[in-house]
């Protein structure tokens, strides 16, 4: 009500006002004179007003006709939709001024207020390749996912956002878990844009997942040809699924295509170990020692690892001790110092029952780099010089709670490994393990440093108990023996002649 009243005297006042000023244009006496071609012309005030407006008015018209016509040469030229987007240019700004402000809604978080301005823009736009995406993402944002399932599949049936639809259906796909449809929307996917990085990352990891290395090869030459990949990066991932295509291949009983494709992955990647090592292996099956003693000797040279001077005893397997010391010799003398070369020198001086050797090899590293196993192998060097019991098991029940060494370690999600593999099983990352030095948390220790005393415990019983079962057994002998030289109890009555006589001398 109120409003209704202030615009009638907001209508009253500009009537009144208009009505002033025509009364006030018709009562000057003053004359404006127009020169044109030579002729004068007298305008009163009130005719110069009104023929300034119509010459505002004129060159209006003039603006529109003009941009009517550039509107109608552009559909003539192709343009379907420039004559129509000039009749609606005022519905056009407001569906744009409302796209934007959905866009700054998604860019806030607040996903609902994105999708009704995303449907307002589309009631002035008519423009759903812009609108849906936007809605689309708000959907996701609010968690609507029937909302935005609907938008991408209906993106899908345009060909401008076919690629956003099939890539928002394949995202959905992966979070609900369903890695077969994803990889089959991340093929198509690709194949609508071939170097687009971020499908052919998830492709590839999908591939992996599967176990279909050939596919994952495929899309890793995909990266580097669309400069997507360093080629060093390459090189190294496309080696890891060579050696994962030759494991499965050696299972499947196909040694010679194992063989050949484990030696391409150690090729591409001398300093893999699991390549190395398959490779070497594979080599001395083959009956080519000399080629496994290379592969070996070139991938330590990168990095020393247990399971390469496994694989190099593994060349010469009924060699004596100190033959395969002497062999050695070969790795031992590269990275002089380093922690494995010290246990590895170690543990084959003690295999050569040279326990003074060893105790020089391994160093101070059990009591500055305490680990299972420089300790274990403390534990065999003081038996093997003859160390009492206590000493031996003081060395061992340090093992017990000692830090387990260099593992595969995953550097994604930190989660450690018995053996390596091309993806992590915790988190399905590729070429993320890597041997190092994994730190335990004292929670982790805590459980065997409990059961350290029942373990010694029971050992000391076990011993105390052999001890006790020992000295009833002498006794038990004693006794018999005490029971032979006895006098038969039927033999009382024998005279002390015969006594004397059966009696034994004494001194």
């Amino acid at each position: 009500m109120l409003w209704s009243l202030l615009k009638i005297l907001i209508f009253m006042a500009v009537v009144a006002g208009l009505a002033f000023g025509v009364g006030f244009l018709t009562e000057l006496g003053e004359v404006a004179i127009l020169t044109v071609a030579g002729q004068e012309i007298v305008l009163t005030p009130l005719v110069a007003a009104v023929g300034a407006v119509l010459l505002l008015l004129a060159v209006w018209a003039l603006f529109k006709a003009v941009g009517l016509m550039v509107a109608v040469f552009r559909f003539i030229v192709g343009d379907e939709t420039a004559i129509s987007r000039y009749l609606n240019r005022r519905s056009e700004r407001k569906g744009y001024e409302a796209l934007a402000d959905g866009m700054m809604a998604l860019a806030a978080g607040e996903g609902r207020l994105a999708i009704r301005k995303a449907e307002r823009a589309e009631g002035f736009l008519k423009r759903p390749e812009l609108t849906k995406l936007v809605v689309a993402q708000g959907a996701e944002m609010v968690g609507d996912t029937d909302l935005a399932r609907e938008t991408f599949k209906a993106l899908v049936k345009d060909d401008r956002t076919r690629f956003v639809g099939v890539r928002g259906l394949m995202k959905q796909k992966l979070a609900e878990g369903d890695t077969e449809t994803a990889m089959k929307l991340a093929e198509r996917a690709l194949a609508l844009r071939p170097r687009n990085e971020d499908v052919q990352t998830t492709l590839f990891q999908l591939q992996a997942q599967h176990d279909d290395w050939a596919g994952a090869r495929s899309t890793l030459a995909a990266a580097l040809r669309a400069g997507n990949l360093p080629r060093d990066v390459h090189r190294r991932r496309d080696a890891i699924l060579a050696l994962a295509h030759a494991r499965d291949a050696m299972a499947d009983g196909k040694i010679e295509e194992a063989a050949q494709t484990a030696a391409n992955a150690n090729r591409m990647a001398p300093a893999l170990i699991p390549a190395a090592v398959m490779a070497a292996r594979l080599a001395i099956a083959d009956g080519k020692p000399k080629v496994a003693q290379k592969i070996v000797r070139d991938a330590w040279a990168a990095e020393p690892h247990p399971d390469l001077a496994a694989a190099f005893a593994e060349i010469v397997p009924g060699e004596s001790p100190a033959d395969r010391l002497k062999r050695f010799r070969l790795l031992l003398s590269k990275h002089p110092g380093h922690p494995e070369i010290r246990l590895l020198e170690a543990e084959l001086q003690i295999a050569a029952e040279d326990f003074p050797a060893a105790r020089r090899a391994l160093g101070d590293l059990a009591e500055t780099a305490p680990s299972a196993r420089s300790l274990t192998i403390m534990a065999a060097i003081e038996r093997g010089e003859g160390s009492e019991d206590r000493v031996v098991q003081a060395w061992l029940a340090r093992a017990v709670t000692a830090p387990r060494g260099a593992q595969w370690l995953c550097d994604n999600c930190g989660h450690v490994q018995a053996e390596w593999r091309p993806l992590c099983k915790s988190c399905n990352s590729f070429d993320s393990l890597s041997w190092q030095e994994v730190e335990q948390s004292e929670a982790a220790l805590a459980g065997p440093s409990h059961m350290l005393p029942l373990i010694i415990g029971r050992l000391e019983d076990r011993r105390d108990t052999e001890a006790d079962t020992d000295m009833t057994e002498d006794a038990d002998v004693v006794v018999e023996a005490g029971d032979a030289d006895a006098p038969d109890p039927g033999k009382a009555a024998e005279t002390p002649e015969d006594t004397d006589t059966a009696a034994p001398p004494r001194n």
